[in-house]
């Protein structure tokens, strides 16, 4: 049981002398030193994170000074977000070493929010995996069950939350990275509307589909912190410019009588493990408990979700990544003779073998002779998707789905067959090609323990009722 479970009571406490965020900081790095078996932190601000709480602890005992909305809220980042003066990787030998030279707009707000960072955190490498095996620092392992992954590319970021070593992880959602890891380590994962919150200092990996996500133990904690992160910036012509909603206060006002839809060959999927198919009916039952309606509808494009995403994603990383070549910045081969060795063996030697993969098959389908038989269908293929989902919305409110159609797998146990591993993402994609918003949550284990996660997605900017449908649901 965690000592502060969330942030309203710890707040509370910070308020009466309870508590201070030094006792609260050496709290979560003594659960950081106990778990460093799991491989979640690559680098711990330790020192730092000392010395931003006394400057808290300061600041709160100057009463006529006015605390940030998340003083007090220890915080993990994903090591694809910059965070100026230091050292930034995306799990890759190719920027080992490499300092960030300026901070992510969602640093930016978390900092003058009064949050505390207290360390970054392991992911796949460039983002590209959906099991954390990928990572030049070795592979992150799940607090729960036996060597088992923890998803990805989120997945150290899950862990950091499940293993009580922070409140609230910031980690980054390209195709369910957020939802995945958190429904594999039974949290919560949120993925904002694509341009609800600033990609400004997230280091790319698809950019067209990549949004920056929270993880917490709590629906509050993840509203209190999108408010905060969330609304425009002049760094990202992305982001909107609807003024952010206040998602705390809205958190109460839930709406009653929802319809709500599920894909139809979903609960008939072979691929869906029996036990996910059984909470997914129980979710269903809680959710007509509450008086929604909840309704089977057909979905025929699911079988070329997961397709047109690695066709399009792969794309582009392949231009996304042209830019680390062993000149500009990255690393530099030291074997390198000749300038064509120079970005033969800096690339070969600076890419894992997930990311060499996707740059080669990104490449071949940008091809001049393959472009419009690849890219230009799966374009095709999302505009199909995100009208069909649209139109959904029209007659739905809310859709419903597994996190994945499997619970938790053995590290090192899908490494031969990276396709097996790339379906996992078949539910969560969706969210991505179309610019939804989702959101997973726990709703239990399988026969072996492992969690379960359900997945609620709303139409674009939906994120009130998405987060005040779950945190009714869930308390």
């Amino acid at each position: 049981m965690s000592a502060y479970s969330n942030l309203y009571s710890l707040q509370d406490q910070l308020g009466t002398d309870r508590t201070t965020c030094v006792e609260i900081v050496e709290y979560y790095l003594e659960n950081i030193e106990a778990s460093k078996h799991l491989n979640i932190y690559v680098e711990i601000f330790a020192n730092e994170a000392l010395e931003r709480a006394k400057f808290l602890d300061k600041k709160l005992a100057d009463k006529s000074t006015k605390m940030g909305p998340l003083y007090g809220l220890v915080v993990s980042i994903k090591d694809v977000l910059c965070y100026k003066d230091h050292v930034v990787t995306a799990g890759s030998k190719m920027l080992e070493g490499f300092n960030a030279t300026y901070s992510a707009t969602a640093i930016e707000r978390l900092i003058a929010g009064d949050a505390i960072i207290i360390g970054r955190v392991n992911c796949d490498e460039f983002a590209m995996g959906s099991s954390n095996e990928n990572s030049y620092y070795g592979p992150t392992i799940n607090g729960i069950g036996d060597k088992r992954i923890p998803g990805g590319s989120s997945g150290a970021s899950a862990v950091s939350v499940q293993m009580d070593t922070c409140m609230i992880a910031i980690g980054s959602d390209t195709g369910g990275s957020v939802r995945q890891p958190a429904g594999f380590c039974g949290v919560i994962g949120f993925k904002p509307t694509y341009g609800r919150i600033s990609r400004y200092g997230l280091i790319a990996y698809g950019s067209s589909f990549d949004q920056i996500g929270i993880i917490g133990k709590n629906i509050r904690d993840v509203a209190s912190t999108l408010h905060t992160i969330s609304g425009p910036d002049q760094f990202d012509s992305t982001v909107t410019s609807m003024p952010v909603p206040d998602y705390v206060s809205d958190l109460k006002s839930e709406r009653q009588n929802l319809r709500i839809g599920i894909f139809e060959n979903v609960l008939n999927n072979t691929s869906v493990s029996p036990d996910i198919k059984t909470a997914s009916k129980n979710f269903i039952k809680l959710l007509e408990r509450r008086g929604h309606q909840v309704d089977e509808i057909p979905f025929d494009l699911l079988e070329y979700a997961v397709p047109a995403y690695y066709v399009l994603t792969t794309a582009e990383a392949s231009s996304n990544l042209a830019r680390y070549d062993g000149i500009r910045f990255g690393y530099k081969s030291p074997n390198a003779i000749s300038i064509h060795d120079v970005y033969t063996h800096s690339r070969t030697e600076g890419f894992g073998e997930e990311v060499k993969r996707r740059i080669m098959l990104g490449t071949f389908v940008l091809s001049s002779g393959y472009y419009e038989a690849y890219y230009g269908k799966a374009q095709k293929v999302r505009k199909l998707l995100t009208d069909r989902i649209n139109g959904i919305f029209e007659q739905y409110d809310l859709i419903v789905l597994p996190v994945a159609p499997s619970t938790a797998w053995e590290i090192g146990s899908k490494s031969e067959d990276p396709i097996q591993v790339y379906l996992s993402d078949i539910f969560t994609v969706i969210a991505n090609l179309t610019g939804i918003p989702g959101i997973s949550i726990p709703v239990g284990v399988d026969f072996e323990g492992m969690p379960i996660g359900m997945q609620v997605m709303g139409p674009k900017f939906s994120e009130t009722l998405l987060l005040s449908t779950t945190y009714n649901l869930l308390k």
